[in-house]
């Protein structure tokens, strides 16, 4: 691990619950994790990534009928990284609710709108950003046209996902992400990346319990909708 990495030298709460045989600690996204709540809080990259990948997966063992809820918090990262937990979020059975909170930007956008339908959330005061990555490299003439093909496929693949989860046309989000593109929360419900935006968390109007990390009470939009080495997102 690198000690000089910020996003890695954080304190983790810990959690200390009564059981029978006397109190037992957790951290904080462990004892998260045993109500289903995945956390992406971080910049995404391979390690986040397998991480993520393993909860999923784990969850999915634990009760594969039984909705999963990742939290995201990210300003993006890189692009490989970003679809191994795409896809595995497209893979595994249970449903996947994403939930914005604070920002989801660049690859964060892609696995927020790859959420489950109907399933896909964002806090008010949210802010959502696509736009086509970008990459560096060094090498041959050669080497640099293979990769240059290589981040315009990722440039492309990245729109037909984000065009298959919002509705909108390939042409118009490779469009849209020519440039950062900011969105408030309704910006990003009129464009499909998000189903409702939420304010609070409360019991189901008829009484049932809620799943743990599923928010519950929805809140309307009331704007109208707003006119190489390792490729990032």
């Amino acid at each position: 691990m690198n000690n000089q990495d910020p996003y890695r030298n954080h304190l983790v709460p810990m959690v200390v619950e009564q059981t029978s045989r006397g109190e037992r600690a957790f951290d904080i996204y462990s004892r998260l994790l045993k109500e289903r709540i995945v956390i992406l809080g971080t910049p995404v990259d391979d390690q986040v990534a397998n991480l993520i990948v393993a909860q999923l997966l784990h969850l999915e063992s634990e009760d594969p009928d039984k909705d999963i809820s990742i939290y995201i918090n990210s300003p993006g990262g890189m692009v490989y990284a970003g679809m191994a937990i795409y896809d595995t979020m497209q893979y595994i059975k249970p449903d996947v609710s994403t939930i914005c909170v604070g920002m989801a930007m660049s690859m964060g956008a892609i696995l927020l709108c790859g959420g489950a339908a109907n399933k896909r959330y964002a806090l008010p005061n949210a802010k959502v950003m696509i736009h086509q990555g970008s990459a560096g490299f060094q090498g041959t003439p050669a080497d640099i046209e293979i990769h240059a093909k290589e981040v315009l496929s990722l440039r492309l693949r990245m729109a037909e996902i984000i065009a298959h989860h919002t509705k909108q046309t390939v042409e118009q989000v490779e469009k849209d992400i020519d440039r950062d593109r900011f969105m408030t929360a309704e910006d990003s419900k009129a464009y499909g990346i998000i189903d409702e935006i939420i304010s609070s968390r409360a019991a189901a109007e008829d009484g049932a319990s809620v799943l743990p990390g599923e928010p519950s009470r929805l809140m309307e939009a009331e704007a109208e909708p707003s006119p190489a080495e390792k490729p990032e997102a």
